[in-house]
């Protein structure tokens, strides 16, 4: 058979990436750039060349499994659904519907037919027992989308293309490819802003591989983010520097914001950040100088106390700038399959209580730190039986060994994985679905944060084996088997869970703001899933731009600047003036992120070995010479909850006071079956964390800022 060419998306982080993969007889031989791709122009990053070592991952399952007492078992399709459906049906008869909890991880967000079939098989189940991994990095985003534009996915996204000063805050997304702002080759946006004359800013306990890149960078003190956003704002109020702008005449009040940020003026934040009033001072200069000026913040700001506090700042400060939903500022997607319209009714929140801490439902679903005390906690709607769902909760949520205590207590549990890793060692059954390469691919939900209109779908490369299963068809079998409601509304399942992903995106597209049936006439040059496949290299729509107010979802069409339930939690910020006391638990503890690593899930890629991905804690040179600390040696890392060995990195690119550890390592249990994973183990981070430790407002985890304390390892 000759060697052909087949176009992708890259399907393993923000970017959309365009791949041109080289295949012959249904195998991989090279996987290069597609040049022509509309979004991407050929950029790749490694993340993308590995999808070949995860195609022939020797690890990676493609038949379900049984745990048995003498080992894993491989068993038929039919045997394993009839498993699931007798097991959750016995659990469901004998506890009830909530006894069943589910989890869904970063990749189903990513992976095309588990995000179309997800939430019908999900509601099937009628249990209020949700969990996700988001919950753990992204719920502040969508508190504040919700509270301020009246709908979670109303997320403003820089308008990158056209900016001439971007202040980064808590965000690396030179390795991130720019989450919450989907980017291809960040590097050389950043660099096009700084030719223009422009200049791009970091804020950031440590100096990233953005702050590298960027004009300035300056270091801040963990969790002190929020005094610094209160004094930007200060600023802008004490010197008249709040432009008349439509975002603003679509605001409600302002005087209160004002009056709010009186206190927290560049001279009283300087000592608690870091950061003197002088460089305070001349950060606003920039801001207000600059015609295209925006404020962006991720992670490093979403996973702290203050998380919500600080989005909310973020965007607040981008309305006083006037540079909300205006070009060269911040804008709002108006994507080919418009998510925020067709998931109105999901974007619902606080409609009822967690059982064991009364934690507030967002979005449908409570916070995975709660996860492990709902499994562990006796009483009425305990959970009993579980799905797992791409995730690997027992590496992803804090306090591990909590959270692997309640997954071997569980009575039945499903995941549905194409690994046996940390988390689906505890499950009794395995069904792993068919993905990468093997899978279409159309980024729906991605194209919400991206930075232009555009459209792209991919057929799959490679086809499957009679042995394997699509994501698709695991969840609707289970729909269908598991189903809980009225005859009507089982009919109505019935039907829904056998209709092909292909044919509900090729009727998203045609019925969308630019489909064939988007308007009240018919257009020939609408969009397709025909037009798309004809289109390898994507489709065009158009730039972003002005929505507001058209597309505002608050009840009273206006932008609440001022929401109640922020305002109160402001009260908690005057605790940060007092100078912090010297505890038993000197240092802060943040994260960081790698361009070749993407949480728990790709450390068993052997091309992802190399590179800066290394699992060290970075150090002070100060702090390590106080503990008598050398580079390279092991040293303990150690919390109230648990206690690590990781190698010291001594660097000045991090605050003194703080170190910096990343996310998703420690693999070396004996039930993980991951063998490049299990060579590269790492360090676990999260047996150090407190699953109590959360954002008040989102319940996000409060990962970074985390007191720790470090000792020498002394050699017998």
């Amino acid at each position: 058979m000759s060697e052909t060419i087949k176009y992708r998306t890259c399907h393993l982080c923000e970017a959309m990436c365009g791949l041109a993969i080289e295949v012959k007889d249904n195998e991989v031989i090279a996987i290069k750039g597609h040049k022509e791709d509309i979004y991407s122009h050929g950029h790749i990053c490694p993340k993308g060349v590995a999808l070949k070592d995860l195609h022939d991952d020797p690890n990676r399952l493609k038949q379900p499994i049984k745990k048995t007492p003498t080992g894993w078992e491989t068993i038929s399709w039919e045997e394993a659904f009839d498993i699931a459906e007798k097991e959750f049906k016995k659990i469901r008869k004998k506890y009830g519907n909530d006894a069943i909890g589910t989890y869904t991880g970063n990749p189903t967000v990513h992976n095309t037919g588990t995000a179309i079939t997800l939430y019908d098989t999900i509601n099937a189940l009628n249990t209020r027992n949700r969990y996700a991994s988001h919950s753990l990095d992204s719920v502040p985003v969508f508190l504040v989308n919700q509270m301020m534009f009246g709908h979670a996915m109303m997320a403003p996204i820089p308008d990158i293309d056209h900016l001439d000063y971007m202040l980064i805050i808590g965000a690396n997304p030179m390795a991130s490819n720019g989450s919450f702002m989907s980017t291809p080759n960040i590097r050389e946006k950043i660099k096009t802003i700084q030719q223009k004359g422009g200049k791009v800013v970091v804020i950031d306990p440590r100096k990233t591989e953005t702050a590298d890149k960027a004009s300035e960078h300056y270091f801040i003190h963990p969790e002190k983010d929020v005094l610094l956003l209160l004094a930007i704002i200060n600023e802008l109020v004490l010197r008249n520097a709040i432009p008349a702008s439509k975002a603003l005449r679509l605001s409600d009040h302002l005087e209160e914001l004002k009056v709010m940020v009186q206190p927290y003026t560049k001279e009283v934040v300087a000592t608690l950040t870091g950061i003197n009033s002088k460089d305070i001072a001349h950060i606003v200069d920039d801001l207000i100088k600059h015609s295209n000026s925006v404020v962006y913040g991720r992670l490093g700001v979403n996973t702290q106390s203050y998380g919500t506090l600080c989005q909310w700042l973020i965007t607040s400060i981008n309305i006083l700038l006037g540079k909300l939903d205006e070009k060269g500022g911040l804008l709002f997607t108006l994507p080919a399959i418009d998510y925020v319209t067709l998931m109105a009714h999901e974007s619902k929140m606080f409609r009822y209580s967690s059982r064991v801490k009364s934690y507030k439902e967002i979005v449908g679903e409570f916070p995975t730190a709660t996860l492990a005390d709902e499994i562990l906690t006796k009483g009425k709607n305990q959970i009993r039986g579980f799905i797992s769902i791409a995730g690997n909760p027992a590496r992803s949520a804090p306090n591990s060994k909590l959270m692997e205590k309640a997954l071997a207590d569980l009575e039945f549990m499903l995941a549905i994985d194409m690994y046996i890793n940390e988390t689906t060692q505890h499950a009794d059954l395995i069904m792993p679905p068919a993905v990468g390469l093997e899978t279409m691919h159309y980024s729906f939900v991605l194209h919400i944060i991206a930075t232009r209109n555009t459209s792209k779908f991919s057929p799959a490369p490679l086809s499957i084996s009679e042995e394997q299963r699509y994501d698709w068809q695991i969840m609707g079998e289970l729909q269908r088997r598991l189903f809980t409601g009225t005859i009507f509304q089982r009919m109505k399942s019935n039907i829904m869970s056998r209709i092909h992903p292909r044919t509900k995106l090729d009727l998203a597209l045609k019925t969308g703001a630019y489909g064939v049936w988007g308007g009240r006439f018919l257009r020939k040059d609408g969009l397709s899933l025909k037009r798309l496949e004809q289109k390898p290299e994507g489709v065009e729509l158009s730039s972003l731009t002005s929505v507001l107010p058209k597309r505002l979802f608050t009840k009273t069409k206006r932008i609440e600047l001022m929401p109640e339930l922020f305002v109160k939690e402001m009260e908690k910020v005057k605790e940060l003036l007092i100078p912090e006391k010297t505890e038993q638990y000197p240092l802060k503890l943040i994260g960081r992120r790698h361009l070749r690593s993407n949480n728990s899930w790709m450390h068993n890629l052997p091309v992802l070995e190399g590179g800066s991905r290394t699992c060290t804690m970075m150090i002070h040179p100060d702090d390590a010479a106080s503990h008598g600390i050398l580079t390279q040696e092991i040293v303990e890392v150690y919390s109230k909850f648990g206690a690590i060995s990781i190698e010291a990195e001594i660097t000045s690119n991090i605050i003194q006071g703080t170190i910096s550890i990343p996310h998703g390592w420690g693999h070396h249990g004996d039930g993980v079956q991951m063998e490049t994973a299990k060579r590269n183990g790492g360090a676990n981070i999260n047996q150090l964390m407190d699953h109590d430790r959360l954002d008040p407002l989102s319940y996000n985890m409060a990962f970074n800022g985390h007191p720790v304390a470090i000792r020498k390892i002394e050699s017998v």
